[in-house]
């Protein structure tokens, strides 16, 4: 009778066992799962970053392949001229 008992108390002491080191693993799960999810997040703003500076490079790629000497001077005029368009317009905001 003894022995049955012994035998039952080691099966309980091995089932609390099990027991802390599931909810160990269950916690470290959870940790893992949340740093995926960041790590897929901050992925996505990468992802999109890049997208966003290969689209500067290849206007500015373009814009300095087709544009002449005469087209970057009118572009420059007309950047001048918006510019103190809008000087103006602040100066007006500002009274």
């Amino acid at each position: 009778m003894q022995e049955i008992e012994l035998q039952v108390k080691r099966i309980q002491e091995k089932l609390q066992q099990l027991l802390k080191q599931r909810d160990l693993l269950l916690k470290e799960n959870g940790k893992l799962k949340e740093e995926i999810l960041q790590l897929r997040q901050e992925e996505a703003r990468h992802t999109g970053r890049l997208e966003q500076l290969q689209q500067q490079v290849e206007i500015v790629r373009s814009t300095k392949e087709a544009m002449s000497e005469g087209e970057k001077r009118a572009l420059e005029k007309r950047l001048g001229q918006y510019i103190r368009e809008i000087d103006r317009c602040i100066a007006l905001l500002a009274e």
